[in-house]
Order: C-alpha cells, then sequence, then structure tokens
C-alpha cells in the first residue's frame, strides 16, 4: 500500500510518500515546497490572501508529483499557522474543494508526539534523556524522550515567522538584537528550562528544517558527500563554528553559501541563535540531525512501528 502524506507547515509544504511494508515502510519520494504560509498574517492569526495563494500553488505542484505514483491515500496535516489562523479551517475546506483531500489541523502535543515517532526511526535512542527540537516557522516543538517513550512534550508558539515579525533585525544581526532575542527566549522557554533541570537531557536532536540546513552547510564546508543515514552525529565544534559564520553575515552571503535552502536565507539566524541559546541553557553535550520528523511520524504510526 502507498501513502501520500502532506506536512503543511509554516514555512513549507512537505511531501513524503511510502510503501508501507511488513515491518516498516519504504520511502519513494520526499520533497518541500517553500511557502511561508505566514508571512503578512502570523501576528494577527490570519492567513493572507498571498499566502493561501501560494499554499495552492504548492499543493498542486505536489500533486503532479502523487499522480507519478500508484497512491491508494492522501494524509494531509496542518500545523502551527493554520492552525491558530482565524481563517485556518477555511483554508482546508477551500483544500478539499479544490483536491479533493481531508486535512488533519492537528495540536501542538500532537504534532511532537509524530514528530518523536518520527525521529526514533533516523537517530537511535538510549536508556538516557535525551532533547528533540523541531523548529517550526509557527511554532517550536520540545520532546524530553528516551527509547521507552516521551518523558515531557510541549509546543511554544516561537517559530522563526513569528519571531522575525516581533523583532526586527539588522542585516547583519548586532549584538544588541541578539541579547534581546536570548532574552525573550529565557523568559518563554522557563517551562522547558524547570524540566531540564530534573531530566538532565545531554543529547540534542534537531529534527528536519534547519538542521538540514545547518547540516548540509557543513559537511559541504568540509567536502563530504552525503551519507545513506537518515540520521547523524554533528561535532559541536563545527556547529559553534557555523553559527558564528551565519551571525556575522549578511542576507546576500547567506544566499551564496553552498547548502543553504533558499527558504532558510531569512530565517537562519534566527534559529541558529536560538539553537544555541538552547545548547548553552541546557548544558548540551551532544548534536544529532534527523532528517526524520512529523510525516516519517506519520508513517510509523500508520505501520504500527
Amino acid at each position: 500500500m502507498i501513502t501520500a502524506i502532506l506536512d503543511f507547515g509554516t514555512n513549507t509544504f512537505n511531501l513524503l510518500i511510502a510503501e508501507r511494508q511488513e515491518r516498516g515502510f519504504k520511502i519513494l519520494l520526499s520533497s518541500k515546497q517553500p511557502v511561508k504560509l505566514g508571512r503578512g498574517g502570523i501576528q494577527i492569526n490570519m492567513i493572507s490572501p498571498e499566502a493561501k495563494e501560494r499554499g495552492f500553488v504548492a499543493i498542486q505542484n505536489h500533486m503532479e508529483v502523487i499522480r507519478n505514483y500508484e497512491v491508494d491515500d492522501i494524509r494531509a496535516f496542518a500545523t502551527s499557522a493554520i492552525r491558530n489562523a482565524s481563517n485556518g479551517e477555511e483554508f482546508t475546506e477551500e483544500v478539499y474543494r479544490r483536491f479533493g483531500f481531508r486535512t488533519r489541523i492537528i495540536p501542538g502535543d500532537r504534532e511532537a508526539e509524530l514528530i518523536y515517532k518520527g525521529v526514533r526511526q533516523a537517530v537511535k535512542l538510549g536508556e538516557e534523556n535525551s532533547m528533540i527540537l523541531d523548529i517550526g516557522g509557527g511554532s517550536i516543538e520540545f520532546i524530553l524522550c528516551n527509547r521507552q517513550g516521551i518523558v515531557w512534550k510541549k509546543s511554544f508558539e516561537l517559530g522563526m515567522a513569528r519571531l522575525l515579525e516581533l523583532f526586527t533585525l539588522s542585516d547583519p544581526i548586532t549584538s544588541e538584537e541578539i541579547r534581546a532575542l536570548e532574552s525573550y527566549f529565557m523568559e518563554e522557554l522557563t517551562p522547558l528550562l524547570d524540566v531540564v533541570k530534573q531530566v538532565k537531557p545531554r543529547t540534542l536532536i534537531g529534527a528536519s528544517g534547519s538542521f538540514d540546513t545547518f547540516e548540509a552547510i557543513i559537511r559541504l564546508r568540509k567536502g563530504l558527500d552525503s551519507d545513506q543515514f537518515f540520521g547523524r552525529e554533528i561535532s559541536l565544534k563545527d556547529y559553534t563554528r557555523l553559527n558564528k559564520i551565519l551571525v556575522r553575515s549578511t542576507r546576500e552571503e547567506r544566499a551564496a553559501m553552498p547548502g543553504m535552502e533558499p527558504v532558510r536565507v531569512e530565517m537562519i539566524v534566527a534559529a541558529t541563535i536560538f539553537v544555541s541559546f538552547v545548547i548553552r541553557a541546557c548544558q548540551i553535550r551532544h548534536l544529532y540531525h534527523s532528517e526524520f520528523a512529523l510525516k516519517e511520524g506519520v508513517i510509523s504510526e500508520l505501520v504500527g512501528i
């Protein structure tokens, strides 16, 4: 049985086509379309007409790909930008009218659960507690977990699209602006930091999105080819070096970096400042990258692994 899974995020609309098998699944295709659904409306909980149209174009592009496969069913999920928008259900109803499938608008806790189920298929979890971080445009999910299951999870409305509408950042960003962001993170992440004192995760696993970009830039700067795995460790030394490069860079310089996705150029500086803050505040000792996240969690759940 072949399933197409659509993940309607705030920055990108993602597609996974996978074949369900007796003991797991086989990925046939994974792709994404830039959308920036939250631009111009995320802070007032509204999807703008222009953002809607970008979304419909992205879905149309994905549907053209899906038609090339013998897909048995389509599962679509919507996250922060759509679930918080006053016209989010209106958007999903229009998707149904145009494309013929229903979209599940899922709460942040459910999003975090699916991310966990996806990540554990890419990165081996141990008995010790780890922290999974998924940085979206609308929300950010933290999952404290181990191989036995989830210890604690929470979705924060701290996505990069929201931050860029809350804060006006220079190009390149200034030290004062970095301090302002970090003060905001410290205040907003109090629930996480309180739990971390008890759970003490020392490994951070970055799920997809910005972490795909971090990994690609580091790998290409080192002249390495991509591997055949879906998860791998990123040296904290390499990441710290990249963080310094990114926070000193201009938009033009970032756009020219090998491995930089165009949709990340605008938001990657805020993202790396956020990750660096989490690493320091939570005393992280190891950093991993998972290519799997929500959509892989959906297929994992469907096949029962």
